[in-house]
């Protein structure tokens, strides 16, 4: 299917993360309220890392969180996540048993009462690798049915390969025509719950119409000699890969290694 859930998966650490992802959220709101933010092609981003969005006509205010800056430089409790045994045995079983750390995990958030919905999408799209790419980890932080903004996966697209994609309100999307939400499958589930996911599985969520925010967190691992070799954010800025002109991983994008070791080659 491209995509797999192990409930209660990572029950044991969502107390902490929780606590962490609301600390961000409210730094992230003082920030905003003082005037402390900076525009952006997309939204506003404010010195700790958050990205705002355009809220919606009538909310409160003019924007909404998408991305908060919670990562493995500022969470102990999102860093063990990622380096648990259990989550390590199952990336050697996918991807072999050379294993790092792709990037320094995300979480997302959709705010109460209309929070902004995510089309439907490949992560390939924003960063496309040489060989097999990521395998993703989503996790609930709280319960989160339908209303909350729940997953929606499309069961087998990984098959599809790289599909073409364009610029949405939230980033890099499917063409809506073709992929609308209703052609994927909601996943809702408890909080701790991990939907485990291919690069190229096609997902996305709809808005959050609930009276709280709703919170997810991502890890995601790659074989260790795997890299990035296109990609970006908007259809605009989005590099071309380019088969005849790839280059060989720099050591300058090397990442922790969770499982194996790295073996050395001339570039």
């Amino acid at each position: 299917y491209g995509c797999f859930i192990i409930r209660g998966f990572n029950k044991k650490y969502i107390d902490d993360i929780h606590s962490d992802i609301m600390s961000i959220v409210n730094e992230s709101y003082a920030m905003l309220d003082a005037g402390n933010f900076t525009k952006t092609d997309t939204g506003w981003g404010t010195p700790n890392g958050a990205l705002f969005l355009p809220a919606h006509e009538g909310y409160e205010r003019e924007q909404q969180i998408m991305v908060l800056p919670l990562d493995y430089k500022s969470s102990a409790a999102l860093n063990q996540s990622a380096n648990d045994p259990r989550a390590v045995d199952i990336c050697t079983t996918i991807l072999g048993p050379n294993v790092e750390i792709f990037m320094y995990g995300q979480s997302l958030y959709k705010e109460p009462a209309g929070g902004h919905p995510k089309k439907l999408h490949q992560d390939a799209a924003y960063f496309q690798h040489r060989y097999d790419g990521p395998l993703a980890q989503l996790t609930y932080v709280i319960d989160t049915q339908f209303i909350h903004g729940a997953l929606h996966v499309v069961p087998g697209s990984h098959k599809l390969g790289l599909l073409e994609h364009t610029t949405t309100f939230s980033h890099l999307g499917l063409d809506e025509t073709e992929w609308p939400l209703d052609r994927a499958v909601c996943v809702e589930g408890k909080a701790g719950d991990s939907i485990f996911f291919n690069v190229n599985c096609i997902h996305g969520s709809p808005e959050n119409h609930s009276d709280v925010g709703r919170p997810v967190f991502i890890n995601r691992w790659r074989r260790a000699d795997d890299h990035t070799v296109a990609g970006g954010t908007l259809a605009e800025n989005r590099t071309e890969y380019d088969p005849e002109n790839v280059k060989p991983k720099s050591r300058g994008e090397y990442m922790t290694m969770v499982a194996g070791r790295r073996e050395f080659k001339e570039s």
